[in-house]
């Protein structure tokens, strides 16, 4: 009869009974339902360990050829120590790349989290809008640079605030300083010096905070003036909206985990360590597991540093006072304070109006006859509102209630 499920521990102590007595093994096995080559195992094991030796034993090999040596344990555990915030799938690309063959990612998973390694992150969905609508996605080294201040904390120097500067195509970190202040100067200085060692990018992203940005023309601040008489083009973000400039914000999101906590001595030579780390070590997922300074190349475009003046063809050119405004026809036009000090060009237009150019940049009209400076945003509003179908006339004008008045009863006599 063969094995019942709810005792087969009674049934195989039975059979191993019953096959030390019996004269006719095979006919037994028949009985219980089993092979000869079974019921032998079971009678052996009976007589060489007594009933323990019928439970079943584990199926898990001895020995297996593609199991991890306590060397491959310790060099894992290893890596994690040195670097607590990456992942598996980095520590297994940096594992290959020091001993050239090793254990599989999934393995790397088991090893981390059997040594309590790991750490349980709440995983957030992807914004939906991503990026600026206008805004351009780099397709080569150079083409954007992204730009921004890390937000402060304090060490044992005091506040510390670093500017962070990226390569947005290969990730690279370009610059990461301890500056003294947020001042237009001070963050030209460090440009001027990234200009100077890796050339001139195609465009550069940042908010619209100082010193990027401003609430005046378009919000043009004298930074981004800069930027743009050195053949630069702008973008901004959203206001409010710093998944514009996501990677960018990641990044200050690890410098945040592996940096603002770690005790180090001398704070810019700590900066340069971790951007050297970012650099050359760690891999990144987006570059195929490479690290961006294999990805990243210096521009072509050289800097041959800050222009005297800005050539303009087929157009009037006017010097912006340091107060931001220009003279034409001897009357007094105001534009922009950040302009102060660079040249605009005045192109005429078929409706004797001027447009006004900063760089590449149109920044308005300017009208003689009134002798007023239109921005371009206005005029774009005005535009959109006559374009705009006036669906007034259709609609019923509605009645106004009737406005009623307290009145008192007066008691008569």
């Amino acid at each position: 009869m063969p094995w019942q499920t709810q005792s087969v521990m009674n049934q195989r102590i039975e059979f191993a009974m019953k096959s030390l007595q019996t004269d006719n093994f095979r006919a037994l096995c028949r009985e219980y339902g089993i092979s000869p080559k079974v019921g032998y195992k079971w009678r052996g094991r009976f007589v060489a360990e007594g009933i323990g030796g019928l439970r079943d034993l584990s199926r898990r090999p001895k020995h297996s050829p593609t199991g991890l040596s306590e060397e491959e344990i310790c060099r894992i555990v290893r890596l994690k120590e040195r670097h607590r915030h990456w992942g598996p799938r980095k520590l297994h690309e940096l594992y290959l790349r020091q001993w050239g063959v090793g254990p599989s990612e999934s393995s790397f998973k088991r090893v981390l989290e059997c040594c309590g390694l790991t750490e349980k992150r709440r995983i957030r969905a992807a914004a939906t809008t991503g990026r600026i609508a206008s805004g351009r996605r780099a397709k080569a080294p150079n083409e954007v640079w992204t730009v921004d201040f890390k937000g402060w904390w304090y060490d044992a120097q005091g506040k510390c605030n670093p500017l962070t500067v990226r390569d947005e195509y290969s990730r690279y970190l370009l610059e990461m300083r301890a500056v003294a202040d947020a001042r237009t100067a001070t963050v030209r200085s460090c440009f001027e010096r990234l200009f100077a060692d890796y050339g001139v990018p195609a465009a550069i992203r940042s908010d619209n905070g100082s010193p990027f940005g401003s609430h005046g023309l378009l919000g043009l601040s004298r930074l981004s003036a800069w930027w743009l008489a050195n053949g630069i083009d702008l973008e901004r973000s959203r206001p409010g909206c710093p998944q514009d400039n996501g990677a960018h914000e990641r990044l200050h999101q690890a410098i945040a985990m592996e940096l603002e906590c770690a005790p180090y001595e001398e704070r810019q030579a700590a900066l340069d360590a971790w951007r050297e780390e970012f650099n050359a070590q760690r891999p990144h997922e987006a570059l195929g597991m490479r690290c961006p300074a294999e990805v990243y190349k210096r521009s072509a475009a050289r800097w041959a540093g800050t222009p005297d003046r800005l050539e303009y063809e087929r157009a009037l050119i006017r010097r912006v006072h340091h107060q931001g405004f220009i003279r034409y026809r001897g009357e007094i036009i105001f534009v922009s304070e950040s302009l102060g000090g660079w040249d605009v060009g005045l192109r005429p237009r078929k409706d004797l109006n001027y447009d006004l150019y900063f760089a590449r940049l149109l920044l308005g009209r300017l009208e003689p006859e009134t002798a007023a400076f239109i921005p371009i945003t206005k005029l774009a509003q005005s535009a959109h509102e006559q374009n705009e179908p006036n669906r007034t006339c259709c609609r019923k004008t509605p009645k106004t209630p009737p406005i009623r008045t307290p009145c008192r009863k007066i008691k008569t006599r």
